[in-house]
């Protein structure tokens, strides 16, 4: 892209009252280049079954052409009208819960044959009134798309022929494998195939939702597929992909292969949602925008994130800024905010956009009117930041879906397997060490590209991949793992042979047994003695293995009048690199300490002397020199020291030397551009 990408959704057709000139300047003044529409309006854009009218779309891009204001066209297909759910009341998913009723988006069947026709006539239409358009810079395939649970008669009858063909026909095969003679659930023939939403067999269950979300794939591929028969060579494909949720926006979405889905895509797009005020930490940011811009090792958008948002994540001053840059910072090409106005009716009445009810100037746009005259100035010297990180975590959706039917257990509920990713991503985070991500289906050639893998609780993998790991540590490479990894295969079939399986050979230990802790304490020379640090930090906690060394070195062991023979963390020498395995969580701070010992120096060495809540970010931009972000997450004024050759501090000018001393405000950050 040869320029940043700043704007927000705007929906002409929700407005209470007429007023697309007087925005169009407001954003004029606001220097948002970008619009992104058209994504949710079907039924205003089909009426009825074969009646269009894309009014509404056509002189928004009248004014947003002559405004010289570039237009993201989003296929209308995530909210079905009410016409097409009369006439096919099936084309609303038949999910665990029975049939669905109208009103709520994205809760059709994205298999069914009659969605299918006339989405594709919906999309074709849309792209003939569209695509020519000089203002069109791209298009938005769908909005988020899911399975939505679907799991009707045909999409049954699609699993069936999808395990026939996985395990050529043979039944034998399929019961061996996903141990279907428990409790009698054996499956003797093809056509006695039962209701898969009643299983309790994980491994059914699992593979159940692996096919749901090729089904995802298929859809968006479809989808893309259309779209590039009208668009111009210059036009982008994207999607806004999302993660799992906990309020926000939080780790490996569950619902969607996400490695898959971005290889129809032309640049990956997110939609980053995050806490705002004292609860801002960047995290978010940094964990959407890193796993995104690994999907195709390339730089992507921001298609949505928050203005203001809820109540409670109305920004304190100096926050939207913030945000904005660190996205920039994470390798993003855009900022595009969910949404230009606050919505008058509706369920997201109170989701708030950049204007309030009232639609006048308020704090949230005058700060979008700062952050745009900084894009404007500057973001010759941002877009298109790249990144050479030599750490990697390893992420994987069949080991998710595998950890929701087992979770991991601890005393009072469970754990999650994004608990078990973010505790090892934050704790780079913190330390200012940035990553890349991959995933077992990446070519193997990807892995030897890192110093480092992490890989958190990798629960589910084939053979291949496992042996893929032990190579990888085989030649040179540092893996680090924690407990829950390789304990069974692709289907959820726990190994009968040694724990952690094939794994072991690299890591050079083993275990029979495991446990939930409960006031136990890890010992070892790399953990601190200190008095005065907390009990509960140096503490196993959830989970924990009593790993056997097989020629590992202990770097920690379990302080326990019953556990103390067991070792909890070891490290092996393995051909050429080094193999670390953590056999219980800990604290993040007790996490670090590990990571100090046995990451490789050339992670180390490039660590910054900043600690969160200074958190620094890098990169090399279209010039060819470094760019470095210095973001203080917090609300009171931080220093660091600038360590590169001499530069430029963006925002100011300023000139910067090597061991200045950077005097970042409350919510505040700084970018030096380094002369080489």
């Amino acid at each position: 892209m040869d320029r940043l990408l700043y704007g927000a959704a705007y929906y002409d057709e929700y407005m209470p009252c007429e007023r697309l000139s007087q925005d169009v300047e407001m954003m004029k003044k606001a220097g948002i280049n970008t619009v992104r529409i058209a994504e949710s309006t079907w039924s205003t854009c089909e009426p009825q079954e074969g009646v269009f009218d894309f009014s509404h779309v056509e002189r928004v891009m009248d004014a947003m052409e002559e405004a010289g204001i570039g237009v993201i066209i989003g296929t209308p297909t995530y909210a079905v009208p009410t016409w097409m759910v009369k006439s096919y009341p099936d084309v609303l998913a038949e999910t665990r819960n029975g049939r669905g009723i109208y009103g709520s988006r994205q809760i059709m069947d994205i298999t069914h044959p009659a969605y299918r026709f006339y989405a594709e006539r919906v999309i074709r239409k849309l792209m003939e009134c569209t695509a020519h358009r000089k203002c069109v810079i791209g298009f938005q395939i769908d909005n988020e798309t899911k399975p939505y649970g679907t799991a009707g008669k045909n999409v049954q009858e699609k699993f069936v022929k999808y395990l026939r063909k996985k395990f050529n026909n043979d039944l034998d095969a399929l019961n061996a494998e996903f141990g279907l003679d428990y409790w009698s659930n054996r499956i003797n023939a093809w056509e006695d195939f039962p209701d898969v939403r009643g299983t309790i067999n994980g491994s059914l269950g699992a593979e159940f939702e692996k096919f749901q979300r090729l089904l995802v794939t298929d859809f968006l591929q479809w989808q893309a597929e259309i779209v590039r028969e009208y668009k111009r060579e210059d036009q982008f494909i994207t999607h806004n992909l999302d993660f799992s949720w906990k309020g926000y926006s939080y780790g490996v979405q569950p619902e969607v292969d996400h490695y898959e889905v971005a290889k129809c895509l032309t640049i990956a797009g997110a939609d980053i949602y995050h806490p705002s005020q004292d609860q801002l930490t960047g995290e978010e940011i940094a964990f959407g925008g890193d796993l995104v811009r690994s999907l195709k090792r390339d730089n992507y958008l921001v298609i949505e994130t928050e203005a203001q948002g809820f109540p409670d994540w109305t920004p304190y001053d100096g926050q939207l800024r913030l945000q904005a840059f660190s996205h920039i910072a994470s390798g993003a090409n855009s900022v595009m905010y969910w949404h230009w106005h606050s919505l008058h009716n509706a369920i997201e009445t109170y989701w708030k956009g950049i204007l309030s009810h009232d639609f006048q100037e308020n704090a949230v746009y005058r700060e979008v009117c700062t952050i745009g005259k900084d894009f404007k100035r500057i973001g010759s010297h941002l877009v298109n930041l790249k990144k050479r990180n030599r750490i990697a975590i390893l992420v994987s959706n069949e080991a998710l879906t595998a950890l929701k039917w087992f979770p991991i257990q601890m005393h009072g509920g469970s754990e999650e397997y994004n608990d078990i990713v973010r505790w090892m991503y934050n704790t780079l985070y913190h330390m200012n060490i940035e990553c890349d991500f991959i995933w077992p289906e990446m070519e193997s050639a990807d892995e030897g590209a890192y110093d480092a893998i992490l890989v958190p609780a990798l629960y589910a993998a084939s053979d291949a991949v496992l042996e893929r790991l032990n190579r990888y540590v085989e030649q040179g490479g540092t893996l680090i793992a924690t407990f829950k990894t390789g304990f069974a295969n692709e289907n959820v079939k726990v190994s009968h042979e040694a724990q952690p399986h094939i794994l072991n050979k690299c890591f050079g230990v083993t275990y029979q047994e495991f446990t939930i802790p409960k006031h136990v304490k890890l010992t070892g020379e790399i953990l601190s003695d200190r008095a005065d640090e907390a009990a509960a930090e140096q503490e196993a906690s959830v989970f924990m293995e009593l790993l056997m060394p097989q020629g590992a070195d202990v770097l920690a062991s379990y302080e326990h009048p019953n556990w103390g023979q067991y070792a909890a963390v070891t490290r092996n020498s393995y051909g050429k690199g080094s193999a670390v395995y953590i056999g219980c969580k800990t604290s993040e701070k007790m996490l670090e300490k590990i990571f100090r010992e046995t990451l490789p120096g050339t992670i180390l060495a490039e660590e910054p002397e900043a600690r969160f809540p200074v958190i620094v970010r890098k990169g090399v931009n279209d010039l060819g020199r470094k760019v470095y972000y210095y973001l203080n997450y917090s609300g009171q004024e931080q220093t660091a020291r600038y360590v590169g050759t001499e530069g430029t501090e963006l925002i100011s000018g300023r000139h910067v030397t090597n061991e200045e001393k950077l005097v970042l405000p409350a919510w505040g950050f700084q970018v030096i551009e380094a002369v080489r």
